[in-house]
């Protein structure tokens, strides 16, 4: 664990993996926070997409989607996720693995509320990776619920977050002739104290 110093250096990999945030905040131009999610269908194919991660806990990371999509159908039958953030900026990643549950209180509640009208109109007017017929369909439905719902839309009820808690943390920094740091945070149950390992690049 002495080794372990520097930029990986840290008592709780939540507070390296916000730390390593604010720095890509500062030098990524777009998205520092997106993910790449992966998840698997009910026959064991793998899905990957980009999201953006919205908030990092005490000892979970959280994304918001739609519950109608791909995606979240997925989550909610397998029960569990990946997901990789990679800053090309920093030459840095983090790799994380672990269980999902529903964030669909006041929480999701707060955030829907504090995106922009536009974004919380379209929430409602899509029904995220369903067959879509035309632009101009969109856009009609974009109009219908603007009509409806005004200004002040509520959150959709199909619409909120997700909480993945790790089992597995892994962070990786570039280093010179490919031989990369990395550091690998695991542990059996969310309860349970964290084992640190060094990897080989």
């Amino acid at each position: 664990m002495s080794e372990r110093n520097g930029i990986f250096a840290g008592a709780d990999p939540f507070e390296i993996a916000g730390r390593w945030l604010a720095e890509a905040e500062k030098t990524e131009s777009n998205d520092p926070n997106a993910i790449a999610l992966a998840t698997v269908d009910p026959e064991g194919l793998p899905n990957v997409r980009m999201v953006l991660l919205k908030e990092i806990e005490k000892d979970a990371f959280v994304f918001y989607t739609n519950y109608q999509s791909a995606k979240a159908s997925e989550l909610d039958t397998a029960g569990q996720a990946a997901f990789v953030m990679h800053w090309k900026s920093l030459r840095r990643q983090i790799r994380v693995r672990g269980s999902v549950t529903r964030e669909d209180g006041p929480q999701a509640d707060e955030y829907y509320a504090s995106r922009s009208l536009k974004s919380r109109l379209g929430a409602w007017a899509s029904h995220q990776s369903h067959p879509l017929s035309s632009r101009t369909a969109l856009m009609g439905e974009v109009a219908k619920v603007t009509a409806k719902y005004g200004s002040n839309p509520p959150r959709p009820p199909f619409w909120g977050g997700y909480r993945l808690c790790p089992v597995e943390i892994e962070f990786w920094a570039d280093g010179a002739f490919r031989l990369h740091d990395r550091f690998r945070w695991r542990r059996v149950q969310p309860d349970q104290e964290w084992d640190v390992q060094r990897l080989n690049p």
